[in-house]
């Protein structure tokens, strides 16, 4: 009696499981599933920039490299320039009016020393992008860095969704005739 009653309720149960909708996932006409919108509320601004920050640092204490430091200067060429490549619909490494990373940030007042931009057009997450960026070697070999003492992290998301990820690395007290491009 107590089998019959246990595979009734799991029966039971089985059914019930199988009148619930399948989760949906909207496919792309490559059969792929498209991405998710990753949306940005202005509450989670400064969690979003730390963590990219403390996952930076992570990385480059993996390979014996010191920590960056989140730098104002840096951070407003970044978002600055977030916001330009939305306006010019192409991520690039040069302003609408024609400046480059270098002039940004000497625009902004940093002291030292560009060592590298990196930028993305995604609906990727901020750790996501940061893992993309690790893949290329010019854009890891920007963000792992020995000299590299300060960073500067910002975006602009579209109403779509879409994010235009910039991330700035400065290295403080390095003159002109240390540069390093």
């Amino acid at each position: 009696m107590l089998n019959r009653r246990a595979f009734l309720v799991g029966s039971s149960l089985l059914a019930l499981g199988a009148c619930t909708a399948a989760p949906t996932t909207t496919l792309g006409p490559d059969g792929k599933p498209l991405p998710r919108v990753y949306r940005i509320a202005q509450s989670e601004r400064d969690a979003v920039q730390f963590r990219m920050l403390d996952s930076v640092n992570a990385l480059r204490a993996a390979v014996g490299a010191p920590p960056l430091a989140f730098n104002a200067a840096l951070n407003a060429a970044a978002a600055t320039h977030a916001r330009d490549m939305a306006r010019q619909n192409r991520p690039w490494h040069f302003g609408s009016d024609g400046s480059s990373p270098v002039d940004r940030v000497r625009r902004v007042g940093y002291p030292g020393l560009l060592v590298g931009e990196t930028i993305s057009e995604t609906f990727e997450t901020e750790l996501e992008t940061l893992a993309a960026w690790m893949e290329q070697p010019d854009t890891r070999r920007i963000i792992l860095d020995r000299r590299a003492t300060d960073l500067g992290f910002d975006w602009h998301q579209e109403s779509s969704g879409k994010l235009w990820w910039v991330l700035e690395v400065g290295a403080a007290g390095l003159d002109a005739a240390e540069t390093i491009f």
